[in-house]
């Protein structure tokens, strides 16, 4: 939803014409310049901010009655505090340089909460400014205006699902400037499902194969038999897809070899998704020495014949700048027997999708959007047992 398409709104919009000094932020309706009371008895101006709900351009109703106040803890006109409100205190970073100090909670008496936005933003600036008021001859409603933030769009929409859980700040420990993803088969294919979903302001692609009808398969979505017909590259399937929902998925229908090995230079990490030793060897060895961060997956799965079930394993290896000494034990170099079972496409869907995961969320561990204590650079599941191993730990982290 654009910044115009919101202040369209009718709540929004008899905000605005009321005078009141509106902004609006990824996701977040902001109210500036509220008189308060401090508990020196001193007039101070804060502002008080809500998320808003939003669903294909369309405001919803909001998704609580609380919201969130940049400023002092606002007090009465004789400087005690007004408890009426308080639900807690903390101070943190919910987007861009907007540093909230506390939280505030005041539902509407005999009902589930307010009506619309113009309502719960007008009653929390009441209960604050009406104290100020009775003090100095000060009023929220500056008729001040206030230009519209340019947002760097990479989503066609808000990513509203951080702004609902107020980690907007953290998931932009993310937006890194390129992540390329090299493979798109089971677990490239989600590894960009996921990726796609962060602000990383460009992904690139690499894969010389086309999307056939095994590759539905064990893919995100649901491709149609006509679409299979066509026999697109995955490259260009992959984009098509997601251009639905953000900009700057760049398609290179190639292999990664030694004559384009240099279009990985500039990039910020690397996830790695091929079946392919020698190309796994080539691509590793050039990112560790050109200090790239990147990830390795693998996964291996037999036919237990005895049991007539399947057993196997998922990888997870991660290099950076600091450590990487442990790739060659861990990841397989070499276009040897050992990786005919891969080639045999002994693949499930749920494998490479946690497979998948597993190495995004060490990425995200990696970006500091998870806390990671062990700095495991060496990640193993193993199917039969349910046991999930960590391993080439790089320090231990208590914060």
């Amino acid at each position: 939803m654009s910044l115009k398409q919101i202040a369209l709104n009718p709540d929004i919009r008899r905000l605005v014409d009321e005078g009141y000094e509106v902004d609006i932020r990824y996701g977040y309706l902001l109210v500036n310049s509220v008189p308060y009371v401090n508990s020196q008895r001193n007039v101070m101006h804060g502002t008080i901010i809500t998320d808003l709900t939003i669903n294909a351009d369309e405001l919803l109703p909001q998704k609580d009655h609380q919201v969130w106040f940049c400023g002092e803890y606002p007090c009465h006109s004789n400087g005690l505090p007004i408890e009426a409100i308080r639900h807690t205190s903390e101070t943190r970073l919910i987007v861009d340089d907007v540093i909230v100090n506390h939280r505030f909670s005041n539902k509407p008496f005999g009902t589930s909460g307010y009506p619309d936005y113009y309502s719960k933003m007008t009653a929390y600036i009441k209960i604050i400014s009406n104290e100020a008021k009775a003090i100095a001859d000060v009023d929220a409603r500056t008729f001040k205006a206030i230009p519209p933030i340019e947002e760097d769009r990479i989503f066609m929409y808000h990513d509203s699902a951080s702004s609902r859980a107020d980690i907007l700040a953290i998931s932009m420990k993310l937006a890194m400037s390129k992540v390329i993803i090299i493979g798109l088969g089971g677990t490239g294919a989600y590894v960009l499902d996921l990726v796609a979903k962060t602000p990383v302001k460009q992904i690139q692609l690499f894969d010389g194969d086309q999307f056939l009808q095994h590759n539905a398969f064990r893919a995100p979505g649901a491709a149609s038999k006509e679409l299979l017909a066509q026999k697109i590259p995955k490259v260009e399937y992959y984009t098509s897809m997601y251009a639905q929902m953000r900009k700057g998925i760049i398609p290179n229908n190639e292999y990664v070899t030694e004559e384009n090995l240099s279009k990985l230079d500039d990039c910020d990490f690397v996830f790695i998704c091929v079946d392919n030793g020698l190309a796994r060897k080539l691509i590793s060895e050039y990112l560790i020495s050109k200090k790239i961060p990147f990830i390795d997956v693998g996964m291996e799965l037999s036919i237990n014949t005895e049991s007539s079930n399947l057993i196997g394993t998922c990888r997870v290896t991660m290099a950076t700048p600091e450590k990487s000494n442990h790739c060659a034990k861990h990841m397989p170099m070499m276009d040897d027997e050992s990786e005919d079972l891969y080639r045999k496409n002994i693949q499930v869907a749920d494998m490479n999708c946690f497979n998948a995961a597993l190495a995004v969320m060490k990425w995200k561990q990696h970006s500091n959007f998870y806390q990671d204590i062990f700095k495991a650079h060496h990640t193993t599941y193993s199917v039969n047992s349910h046991s999930l191993t960590r391993d080439e730990m790089n320090g231990f982290k208590t914060e």
